[in-house]
């Protein structure tokens, strides 16, 4: 039983701190969920408020390390969702988008009635990758070099998991969509623990800071979305569950643990 939004809406006020290992032994739609209610923290608008006081902002130059992982969360984020012709792809939205493409033509072929849902599974991506491939050329962030790389391993698992069966093409939306809303989690958390250490210093955090935390929000709620939709469209029901899902995601974290590095 999924668990009631309001629950979610409660848990989005969730201490920063709260430590994830406590969710390993819930299934991987209450693991997502609990780890995103840990996730959920909210920086405050001492930005706001000193402009509307009228003094000028008192902003924290970024460190080295701080530069790199924003660089580093941008580019692998942007692995796992696609469009071939884009010319500079963050690595987790590309995969998810590759994915999608692969599973509609066998999918649909068999389940016509799913093209609504893997229609609507696919623009959210294709937006995501957009909304990170121009971040990228913004920050002039270097992408991921494994491009190529990803793009078959994604097209081809989408395909291929599609020629298995629905509940096989759900099993792994399933596992992707897991990892990269635990992924989102994560990088959430990094970030709302960097706006809390400038504002217990004093510095106020820009618009384009807090509106990045947002963004990364949204997407990660888009992604537990599409998360809901596999399991309710008999993800569980793939057989071997246990071991598909579990190649396929610990497959996510190797691509993604690759591309913070290349």
């Amino acid at each position: 039983m999924r668990p009631p939004t309001s629950l979610l809406r409660r848990a989005s006020r969730a201490p920063v701190a709260a430590n994830p290992l406590r969710c390993q032994c819930l299934s991987t739609t209450s693991q997502a969920r609990a780890t995103a209610a840990a996730a959920n923290g909210s920086p405050d608008s001492s930005s706001s408020s000193s402009n509307a006081a009228g003094k000028i902002p008192k902003r924290k130059p970024l460190t080295q390390a701080q530069k790199d992982y924003l660089s580093s969360a941008v580019r692998k984020t942007s692995l796992l969702s696609s469009s071939p012709s884009s010319p500079a792809v963050p690595t987790g939205e590309l995969a998810a988008t590759l994915i999608y493409a692969g599973q509609m033509p066998p999918i649909l072929r068999s389940h016509p009635h799913l093209r609504p849902l893997m229609q609507h599974m696919y623009d959210q991506e294709a937006g995501h990758l957009s909304t990170f491939n121009a971040l990228i050329a913004k920050h002039r962030v270097r992408p991921t070099a494994l491009y190529p790389l990803w793009s078959a391993l994604a097209s081809g698992l989408g395909w291929s998991t599609a020629v298995m069966g629905r509940e096989a093409a759900m099993a792994c939306t399933e596992a992707v969509e897991t990892e990269i809303g635990t992924h989102y989690n994560e990088q959430i958390r990094t970030l709302l623990e960097m706006v809390g250490e400038w504002e217990a210093q004093g510095y106020d955090v820009g618009p384009e800071f807090t509106d990045l935390i947002g963004t990364l929000r949204r997407i990660r709620d888009e992604e537990l979305e599409h998360l809901d939709h596999a399991v309710e469209h008999d993800a569980k029901k793939a057989e071997p569950h246990w071991l598909l899902t579990g190649v396929i995601r610990a497959g996510c974290r190797g691509a993604i643990w690759v591309s913070e590095r290349y």
